[in-house]
């Protein structure tokens, strides 16, 4: 199978969905752009050294500690990732652990990292760390879980047998895409869950805030008449303003 670097530019879909952020917001976040040519100036080309290949952790691109870890003078070990065609594990998942002290436990999908691979398990493949810790504090130790691989380590359980499986995405007889358990052909609905984002639980759940969203009306509501008038025309025309003048003759040679 072929195998390729997960250094990779774009962040995963997923990523953007759960964050409600706008797409080039977040590429212009993490973007580290070392040199450039001004802007405004057609004799210099447009040109710039920036960082090309992005090292993606459990940290958001969009983070101070992301930058950290993709510091210019930080050299880590190149890690390969293997291709997913089509992703199958959304939040809310349930999911058993395939190896490791936790293998056989199941659990929920909590966090989705797209750009690794990785699916975060809730109280599942946990290590302990130990965090604020210097000369004169000896730190506190908290369990922290580590990332899966949705490609080896860990499977959906099937509604039915539940037990580990192997998921297709299939059509039903209206055409809805849906995701099938190849050992006993149930559907494996998505969870609500893969809806949450930073901002709302459920889309159905949202209200609307005045002072930051345009009302759903507003949007599809057309104000504009298309008219064979200037701005001019129809400045004049709302404050009842005539024009009687006669303009002067004009030649052209």
């Amino acid at each position: 199978m072929r195998i390729i670097s997960f250094l990779a530019k774009k962040v995963g879909d997923l990523t953007v969905k759960y964050s409600n952020l706008p797409e080039s917001y977040i590429k212009r976040s993490y973007e580290q752009v070392y040199w450039k040519n001004p802007a405004g100036y057609p004799q210099y080309p447009k040109a710039q050294v920036a960082r090309k290949k992005y090292r993606f952790t459990t940290n958001r691109p969009w983070t101070g500690q992301f930058r950290m870890q993709n510091e210019r003078n930080v050299h880590r070990k190149k890690v390969f990732l293997e291709p997913v065609g089509e992703w199958s594990f959304f939040r809310g998942d349930r999911v058993e652990v395939m190896v490791g002290k936790d293998k056989g436990k199941q659990g929920i999908v909590v966090q989705v990292i797209q750009e690794r691979n990785w699916v975060i398990v809730e109280g599942l493949n946990t290590h302990l760390r130990t965090v604020g810790k210097d000369k004169e504090f000896p730190g506190v130790t908290i369990r922290s879980e580590a990332p899966l691989l949705v490609t080896t380590d860990v499977k959906l359980v099937d509604p039915e047998t539940l037990k580990p499986t192997e998921v297709e995405w299939r059509y039903t007889e209206e055409g809805e895409k849906v995701r099938v358990s190849t050992a006993s052909s149930r559907i494996i609905p998505i969870p609500k869950a893969a809806e949450e984002t930073i901002d709302y639980k459920s889309k159905e759940l949202y209200l609307e805030n005045d002072e930051k969203d345009t009302k759903t009306d507003a949007v599809t509501k057309i104000t504009f008449q298309p008219r064979l008038a200037t701005f001019e025309m129809d400045v004049m025309e709302s404050m009842g303003i005539k024009e009687d003048r006669v303009p002067a003759r004009t030649y052209w040679y």
